[in-house]
């Protein structure tokens, strides 16, 4: 599933990437064949509690004619996603003058938003064609598994990106030595086992639960938070997880950005001429937009679902981050790359 090792010569390295693309296909089919076992059985109620078979999302509206347009622009955005990041990939891959970690990390940050916005919107767009609002309870957590590992994978290589500009700013002398291959492998290995690891411990809270409060996902996906707000267990226990996981995989990778930066400033405002000021802060300028892009749209959700009552505005708010920004990024670091632009160019002129 990921391509981690484009560009790294290292055979060793892609016997690892096989063996990660069947250890993340062992996981979702062990989590497939755990959520199918605890599924509650049939005609079994309680008062207020209700053990269930499916899920339903809050649709976006009931008006049909409303329904076929927003029909035809999710198709669009999503297939605008998809081209885009694909064309991204496909530029650094083929091309060897970006053959350079920068542009691995960007080359990975472009399949995580891929897949981040496949899990999804594709079912999303079904759902407004079929008129259809219900998922399976398998289906549910499966989507879940697949939306915590990609977005955890955007928020940890947006944090090794700000790392590789730091290192590359601050110390370019050592820059060759110290973002070589073998790390530049490591560092995105560690994102996607941490990523992996993120998803089993969402799973292993829910897997227990059986019976949820209600049936009505207020989103149009399974929101890890909206699932764990619908659980009948002790919410004290899953806060405390949830807390936990929200430094792990939020407040850290937001300091070593912030802490990146500061030293990225320091070291631009020594820099004694404005063309090489100019110089070094634009090679990390499309980085920092898209940072400011994933973690903005994110805040905004959080402070849209605490400030309102209304599920439809809160699902219409959490577009913004699955498929607004997976879509802007392509243009981001394509019209203010001058590398971008210049591979696009070798491209079109070879097939040409």
């Amino acid at each position: 599933m990921f391509l981690f090792l484009i560009g790294v010569p290292d055979i060793s390295f892609r016997v690892w990437l096989s063996s990660c693309i069947k250890s993340l296909s062992l996981a979702v089919l062990f989590m497939t064949e755990a959520n199918a076992s605890l599924n509650c059985p049939l005609n079994t109620e309680t008062q207020n509690l209700t053990c269930v078979q499916e899920f339903h999302f809050v649709g976006f509206s009931e008006d049909p004619a409303l329904q076929s347009l927003l029909f035809g622009l999710f198709l669009y955005m999503y297939l605008v996603t998809v081209l885009g990041n694909l064309l991204i990939m496909l530029l650094i891959i083929s091309d060897t003058h970006l053959h350079t970690p920068m542009y691995f990390f960007l080359c990975n940050l472009s399949l995580a938003d891929m897949g981040f916005t496949s899990t999804m919107v594709p079912k999303m767009i079904v759902d407004i064609h079929t008129h259809s609002t219900v998922i399976s309870y398998v289906g549910c957590l499966t989507q879940m598994s697949l939306f915590i590992i990609f977005g955890c994978m955007d928020d940890l290589i947006l944090t090794v990106m700000a790392y590789d500009r730091f290192v590359a700013i601050c110390h370019p002398l050592h820059y060759q030595v110290i973002m070589n291959p073998h790390r530049c492998a490591f560092l995105v290995s560690v994102s996607f086992v941490a990523s992996l690891f993120d998803s089993l411990l969402h799973n292993l809270i829910l897997l227990p639960v059986t019976c949820f409060k209600a049936v009505e996902i207020s989103n149009f996906f399974c929101d890890p938070s909206k699932l764990l707000n619908l659980t009948c267990d002790n919410t004290i226990n899953h806060d405390i997880v949830m807390y936990l996981i929200g430094i792990v995989f939020g407040f850290f990778p937001i300091s070593g950005i912030l802490f990146s930066y500061y030293k990225i400033v320091s070291s631009i405002l020594r820099v004694p001429s404005p063309d090489g000021k100019y110089k070094a802060f634009s090679t990390c300028g499309s980085h920092l937009l898209v940072v400011c892009l994933f973690y903005g749209s994110s805040l905004g959700v959080y402070l849209s679902a605490s400030f309102s009552t209304s599920s439809r505005e809160s699902a219409v708010a959490s577009l913004m981050y699955t498929l607004v920004t997976p879509m802007l990024n392509p243009f981001i670091y394509s019209l203010r790359n001058r590398d971008i632009k210049r591979a696009l160019q070798r491209t079109l002129n070879r097939i040409s």
